[in-house]
This record gives structure tokens, C-alpha cells and sequence, in this order.
């Protein structure tokens, strides 16, 4: 099952130090089979109260691979470097439709063409 990190960084403790963990960051995630789908970026809120401030999206083929790569010690070893920066980081696992793998684009068409599985917008 497919398995995305959804994260947000909100008010960052010291700017330097939190400069060198997303330097290093990926390179944590790769080691477990992540990459970034999406890091950093516009974004628009559609329904609710949440305001993220920074948020990216970590792809992982499994749940477990996620969980491994998050108490690993490449990972922990990084993570002083983000004292005093509040983050908010959420695992969700599930089966995904025509995405492709984590970072890479799905193949067009998989989704199928609107209405042929219900009215468009009916997957959002």
C-alpha cells in the first residue's frame, strides 16, 4: 500500500540550522525508498480551518517503509537541527489511483476520462 507523508513546518526556530536539515533531508528519505511528491509550494485551503504554513508531501511504497525511515538513525541523526521549529507530520496509507510511484507522475488516462465514473469532481 502506498504511503504519503503529509508535512507542515510552521514558525521555524533558527534559520541556519533548519537550512542544513532540508539539505539533508531527502537523502534520508531515499535510503528508505521516499522522495518528495510535492515540497514547498502554492497552495490553497478549499474547506476548513487549518492554515499550514510550509507544506510538502513524502511518498513511500509501504506504511512501514515510512516508520523506518522516520526512527531511523540517518533521519534521527537530523533531527537536532529542527529543534524550535514546530512541525506537524501526518502518515497516511492507502491505495492511490493514477499517481505513479512517490515523485513521479501518473500515467494520463489511468483515471479515466470525466464521467466515466461518476460525475467529475466526485473522486475530490
Amino acid at each position: 500500500m502506498t504511503a504519503l507523508l503529509i508535512g507542515n513546518v510552521g514558525v521555524i526556530g533558527d534559520k541556519e540550522a533548519m537550512a542544513e536539515y532540508r539539505a539533508k533531508v531527502l537523502e534520508t528519505l531515499k535510503l528508505y525508498g521516499g522522495g518528495f511528491v510535492i515540497r514547498g509550494g502554492e497552495f490553497e485551503v478549499l474547506e476548513g480551518d487549518w492554515r499550514p504554513q510550509h507544506l510538502s508531501v513524502m511518498g513511500f511504497p509501504t506504511a512501514a517503509d515510512a516508520r523506518r525511515w522516520y526512527t531511523s538513525p540517518e533521519y534521527r541523526a537530523i533531527v537536532p537541527l529542527r529543534e524550535g521549529t514546530h512541525m506537524d507530520l501526518v502518515l497516511v496509507e492507502g491505495e492511490g489511483e493514477g499517481l505513479g510511484e512517490p515523485g513521479k507522475p501518473g500515467e494520463p488516462g489511468e483515471r479515466g476520462e470525466p464521467g466515466e465514473r461518476g460525475e467529475p469532481g466526485a473522486d475530490a
